[in-house]
Protein backbone atom coordinates (compact mmCIF):
# COMPACT_ATOMS: atom_id res chain seq x y z
CA UNK A 1 0.00 0.00 0.00
CA UNK A 2 1.18 3.75 -0.78
CA UNK A 3 0.68 6.21 1.93
CA UNK A 4 0.70 9.58 1.73
CA UNK A 5 1.85 11.23 5.67
CA UNK A 6 0.29 14.90 5.66
CA UNK A 7 2.09 15.78 8.89
CA UNK A 8 5.57 15.04 9.35
CA UNK A 9 6.72 15.40 12.80
CA UNK A 10 7.29 12.80 15.69
CA UNK A 11 3.99 10.82 14.82
CA UNK A 12 4.45 11.21 11.28
CA UNK A 13 7.61 10.05 11.38
CA UNK A 14 6.43 7.12 13.86
CA UNK A 15 3.91 6.27 11.37
CA UNK A 16 6.60 5.72 8.58
CA UNK A 17 8.57 3.03 11.04
CA UNK A 18 5.29 1.14 11.79
CA UNK A 19 4.02 1.18 8.03
CA UNK A 20 7.76 0.52 6.30
CA UNK A 21 8.03 -2.56 9.14
CA UNK A 22 4.30 -3.73 7.91
CA UNK A 23 5.27 -3.30 3.97
CA UNK A 24 4.33 -0.43 3.27
CA UNK A 25 5.34 2.23 1.12
CA UNK A 26 5.52 5.88 1.93
CA UNK A 27 5.07 7.92 -1.14
CA UNK A 28 4.14 11.93 0.14
CA UNK A 29 5.47 13.59 3.30
CA UNK A 30 3.87 16.99 3.48
CA UNK A 31 5.34 19.28 6.02
CA UNK A 32 5.88 23.55 5.61
CA UNK A 33 8.66 22.21 3.34
CA UNK A 34 6.52 20.04 0.89
CA UNK A 35 3.13 21.49 1.07
CA UNK A 36 -0.32 19.19 0.11
CA UNK A 37 -0.13 20.91 -3.21
CA UNK A 38 3.12 18.86 -4.79
CA UNK A 39 1.44 15.71 -3.94
CA UNK A 40 0.98 13.45 -6.84
CA UNK A 41 -1.83 12.15 -5.52
CA UNK A 42 -1.64 9.09 -8.30
CA UNK A 43 0.88 7.41 -5.54
CA UNK A 44 -0.77 7.54 -2.66
CA UNK A 45 -4.04 4.78 -2.26
CA UNK A 46 -4.22 5.83 1.31
CA UNK A 47 -3.44 9.41 3.57
CA UNK A 48 -3.15 9.51 6.71
CA UNK A 49 -3.38 12.95 8.49
CA UNK A 50 -1.83 14.22 11.78
CA UNK A 51 -1.53 18.42 12.02
CA UNK A 52 -3.16 20.88 13.08
CA UNK A 53 -7.29 21.64 13.97
CA UNK A 54 -7.31 24.69 11.78
CA UNK A 55 -5.87 22.60 8.77
CA UNK A 56 -7.21 19.51 9.44
CA UNK A 57 -10.49 19.81 7.46
CA UNK A 58 -8.96 21.69 4.29
CA UNK A 59 -6.43 18.34 3.91
CA UNK A 60 -9.45 15.99 3.94
CA UNK A 61 -11.59 17.86 1.34
CA UNK A 62 -8.18 17.67 -0.73
CA UNK A 63 -7.90 14.03 -0.31
CA UNK A 64 -11.41 13.66 -1.12
CA UNK A 65 -11.30 15.75 -4.03
CA UNK A 66 -8.44 13.64 -5.42
CA UNK A 67 -10.25 10.16 -4.22
CA UNK A 68 -7.79 9.34 -2.10
CA UNK A 69 -8.79 7.78 1.82
CA UNK A 70 -7.81 9.51 4.45
CA UNK A 71 -7.35 8.33 8.47
CA UNK A 72 -7.41 11.82 9.82
CA UNK A 73 -5.56 11.69 14.07
CA UNK A 74 -6.05 15.32 13.87
CA UNK A 75 -8.53 16.87 16.93
CA UNK A 76 -10.75 19.78 17.90
CA UNK A 77 -11.94 20.24 14.13
CA UNK A 78 -15.04 18.16 15.02
CA UNK A 79 -17.24 20.92 14.75
CA UNK A 80 -16.85 21.44 11.24
CA UNK A 81 -18.05 17.16 11.12
CA UNK A 82 -21.54 18.31 9.24
CA UNK A 83 -19.57 20.14 6.82
CA UNK A 84 -16.81 16.85 6.31
CA UNK A 85 -20.10 14.28 6.52
CA UNK A 86 -21.21 16.56 3.65
CA UNK A 87 -17.92 16.30 1.49
CA UNK A 88 -18.18 12.92 2.40
CA UNK A 89 -21.39 12.52 0.47
CA UNK A 90 -20.95 14.43 -2.05
CA UNK A 91 -17.40 13.08 -3.72
CA UNK A 92 -18.21 9.66 -2.25
CA UNK A 93 -15.42 10.29 -0.04
CA UNK A 94 -13.86 7.83 2.17
CA UNK A 95 -12.57 8.87 5.56
CA UNK A 96 -11.98 7.40 9.02
CA UNK A 97 -10.92 9.89 11.86
CA UNK A 98 -10.17 9.18 15.65
CA UNK A 99 -9.73 11.08 19.03
CA UNK A 100 -7.08 8.21 19.38
CA UNK A 101 -6.00 5.30 17.40
CA UNK A 102 -4.42 3.17 20.01
CA UNK A 103 -5.76 0.15 20.74
CA UNK A 104 -5.36 0.42 24.21
CA UNK A 105 -6.75 3.47 24.71
CA UNK A 106 -9.89 2.17 22.69
CA UNK A 107 -10.17 -0.55 25.44
CA UNK A 108 -9.55 2.48 28.07
CA UNK A 109 -13.01 4.01 26.14
CA UNK A 110 -15.08 0.38 26.37
CA UNK A 111 -13.83 0.45 30.21
CA UNK A 112 -14.90 3.94 30.85
CA UNK A 113 -18.44 3.68 29.35
CA UNK A 114 -19.00 0.12 31.40
CA UNK A 115 -18.03 2.31 34.09
CA UNK A 116 -19.95 5.19 33.86
CA UNK A 117 -22.95 2.63 33.42
CA UNK A 118 -22.05 1.35 36.97
CA UNK A 119 -21.31 4.53 38.34
CA UNK A 120 -24.86 6.16 37.17
CA UNK A 121 -26.57 4.13 40.28
CA UNK A 122 -24.24 5.34 42.60
CA UNK A 123 -24.37 9.72 42.87
CA UNK A 124 -22.22 9.76 45.86
CA UNK A 125 -19.46 9.64 43.68
CA UNK A 126 -18.23 12.94 41.80
CA UNK A 127 -16.37 12.56 38.65
CA UNK A 128 -13.07 14.15 37.65
CA UNK A 129 -10.57 13.42 35.01
CA UNK A 130 -6.96 14.71 34.18
CA UNK A 131 -5.22 14.06 30.72
CA UNK A 132 -1.16 15.04 31.27
CA UNK A 133 0.69 15.56 27.23
CA UNK A 134 3.29 17.23 26.22
CA UNK A 135 4.21 20.90 25.69
CA UNK A 136 3.69 20.85 21.80
CA UNK A 137 0.11 20.06 22.30
CA UNK A 138 -1.81 22.26 20.78
CA UNK A 139 -5.91 21.37 22.04
CA UNK A 140 -6.89 21.40 25.73
CA UNK A 141 -8.40 19.22 26.70
CA UNK A 142 -7.13 16.80 24.36
CA UNK A 143 -9.55 14.86 21.91
CA UNK A 144 -9.19 11.59 24.15
CA UNK A 145 -10.02 13.43 27.21
CA UNK A 146 -13.30 15.16 25.73
CA UNK A 147 -14.10 11.62 23.87
CA UNK A 148 -14.29 9.81 27.50
CA UNK A 149 -16.16 12.77 28.99
CA UNK A 150 -18.81 12.16 26.37
CA UNK A 151 -19.10 8.70 26.61
CA UNK A 152 -19.53 9.46 30.58
CA UNK A 153 -22.46 12.05 29.85
CA UNK A 154 -24.16 9.78 27.15
CA UNK A 155 -23.78 7.01 30.44
CA UNK A 156 -24.03 9.05 33.35
CA UNK A 157 -27.34 10.88 33.89
CA UNK A 158 -25.76 13.56 36.58
CA UNK A 159 -23.60 14.98 34.12
CA UNK A 160 -24.76 17.36 31.22
CA UNK A 161 -21.44 18.82 30.10
CA UNK A 162 -17.75 18.92 30.82
CA UNK A 163 -15.42 21.93 31.31
CA UNK A 164 -11.91 23.04 31.95
CA UNK A 165 -10.71 22.58 35.94
CA UNK A 166 -9.49 26.54 35.22
CA UNK A 167 -13.31 27.51 34.39
CA UNK A 168 -16.17 27.68 37.04
CA UNK A 169 -17.29 24.08 37.56
CA UNK A 170 -21.23 23.26 37.92
CA UNK A 171 -22.81 20.27 39.74
CA UNK A 172 -23.49 19.34 36.29
CA UNK A 173 -20.12 19.38 35.00
CA UNK A 174 -17.11 16.80 34.62
CA UNK A 175 -14.14 18.69 35.77
CA UNK A 176 -11.31 17.94 33.29
CA UNK A 177 -7.66 19.33 34.44
CA UNK A 178 -5.76 19.31 31.30
CA UNK A 179 -1.79 19.82 32.30
CA UNK A 180 1.31 20.38 29.81
CA UNK A 181 4.50 18.49 30.59
CA UNK A 182 7.67 17.70 28.41
CA UNK A 183 8.12 14.44 26.84
CA UNK A 184 4.88 12.59 28.08
CA UNK A 185 2.89 11.30 25.08
CA UNK A 186 -0.45 11.09 27.03
CA UNK A 187 -2.11 10.40 30.03
CA UNK A 188 -5.59 9.72 31.18
CA UNK A 189 -7.13 9.71 34.36
CA UNK A 190 -11.20 9.35 35.65
CA UNK A 191 -11.75 9.35 38.70
CA UNK A 192 -14.84 8.54 41.06
CA UNK A 193 -14.32 10.06 44.78
CA UNK A 194 -17.11 9.93 47.50
CA UNK A 195 -16.35 10.74 50.96
CA UNK A 196 -15.05 7.08 51.90
CA UNK A 197 -13.31 6.28 49.19
CA UNK A 198 -11.70 6.56 45.64
CA UNK A 199 -12.74 4.41 42.35
CA UNK A 200 -9.69 5.99 39.08
CA UNK A 201 -8.89 4.17 35.90
CA UNK A 202 -5.82 4.97 33.92
CA UNK A 203 -4.05 5.00 30.56
CA UNK A 204 -0.61 5.68 30.28
CA UNK A 205 1.18 5.69 26.66
CA UNK A 206 4.61 4.97 26.68
CA UNK A 207 5.92 6.42 23.73
CA UNK A 208 3.96 7.08 20.05
CA UNK A 209 4.26 3.12 19.03
CA UNK A 210 0.48 2.69 20.15
CA UNK A 211 -0.82 5.43 18.55
CA UNK A 212 1.44 4.95 14.95
CA UNK A 213 0.04 1.09 14.98
CA UNK A 214 -3.20 2.15 15.58
CA UNK A 215 -3.29 4.57 12.58
CA UNK A 216 -1.73 2.26 10.10
CA UNK A 217 -4.37 -0.73 11.39
CA UNK A 218 -6.74 2.35 10.63
CA UNK A 219 -5.29 2.47 6.96
CA UNK A 220 -5.09 -0.62 5.67
CA UNK A 221 -8.73 -0.71 7.16
CA UNK A 222 -10.12 2.05 4.98
CA UNK A 223 -8.43 1.16 1.66
CA UNK A 224 -11.15 -0.06 -0.83
CA UNK A 225 -14.19 1.50 1.48
CA UNK A 226 -16.70 4.14 0.93
CA UNK A 227 -18.15 6.74 3.79
CA UNK A 228 -17.57 7.45 7.25
CA UNK A 229 -15.63 5.63 9.89
CA UNK A 230 -13.93 5.31 13.17
CA UNK A 231 -11.41 3.13 14.59
CA UNK A 232 -14.49 1.35 16.40
CA UNK A 233 -14.99 0.24 12.83
CA UNK A 234 -11.77 -0.87 12.70
CA UNK A 235 -11.39 -3.13 16.18
CA UNK A 236 -15.10 -4.24 15.53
Amino acid sequence: MKIGLIGYGKMGKAIEAIAVERGHEITARVNREHPIQEVNWEEVDVAIEFTQPDLAVQHMETCMKNHTPVVVGTTAWQNDLPKVNQLVTELNGSLLHASNFSVGVNIFFEINRKLAEIMNKHREYQVSMEEIHHVQKLDAPSGTAVSLANDIISAHHQYTDWQLATEHETENSISINAVREPNVPGTHEVSYVSSVDTIRIEHIAHNRTGFALGAVLAAEFLLGKEGIFTMKDVLN
